[in-house]
């Protein structure tokens, strides 16, 4: 548990078998419980009183020689997997795995999550679209016109949550599968919440760890 809390970008199972000395597999499974059991994201909803950006991305590899459309976005049969992400600016950011970024999909985890009548930045994502009929007070960006600020307008916080993501996971732990996806989103979801404390992120797990 202090190794993992007390590195930026998160630490290998292989790091972890030669600081340990012990095999791959438990370095592996050790991992694996901490970031599934003590790092796990909270059901909580943002409290509305601060702006909250939602942005959908794409994880993993893809079929060579298949590319995306112009908004970076897969096509059908690409191996990425759809993750939905959304930060109250200047507090906790919620990541999360989806099967899709259709309607049905996204909506109901923003719904769960988001507070009504809350002020909501997006990118013009169609799905995006029925937040204002759900309530919230929506506001767009046009990426895909070379417009990423108009004024409070952006979701550049939790671009540059994902930007952190993806950069820790491909530098630290190459790949990961979908199945195992979820977990790793909460590790960085779980230092990025405390990333203003973060003497205290060992004392954190041992708290966690002693309630459960």
């Amino acid at each position: 548990m202090y190794l993992m809390a007390s590195t930026r970008c998160g630490i290998s199972a292989k790091q972890l078998e030669r600081e340990l000395g012990v095999t791959y597999k438990t370095a592996w499974r050790i991992a694996h419980e901490i970031r599934h059991n003590l790092m796990a994201q909270d059901d909580e909803a943002f409290d509305g009183h601060a702006p909250i950006e939602i942005d959908e991305a794409y994880m993993g590899g893809r079929r060579k020689g298949r590319a995306g459309n112009r908004m970076g976005r897969p096509s059908p049969d690409s191996h990425k997997t759809a993750v939905l992400g959304m930060v109250q600016r200047g507090g906790k950011v919620i990541a999360l795995t989806v099967e899709s970024v259709q309607t049905t999909t996204l909506m109901p985890r923003i719904i769960e999550r988001v507070m009504p009548a809350s002020t909501v930045y997006t990118d013009e994502l169609k799905t995006y679209r029925n937040l204002k009929k759900a309530g919230y007070d929506h506001h767009r960006i046009n990426h895909s016109e070379k417009i990423y600020v108009s004024g409070d307008v952006h979701t550049n916080t939790i671009e540059g949550f994902w930007s952190l993501t993806k950069r820790g996971i491909g530098g630290v732990y190459h790949a990961v599968s979908k199945k195992h996806l979820q977990d790793y989103l909460s590790e960085y979801a779980w230092r990025y919440n405390r990333r203003n404390d973060p003497e205290s992120l060992f004392e954190t797990l041992l708290l966690r760890a002693a309630l459960r």
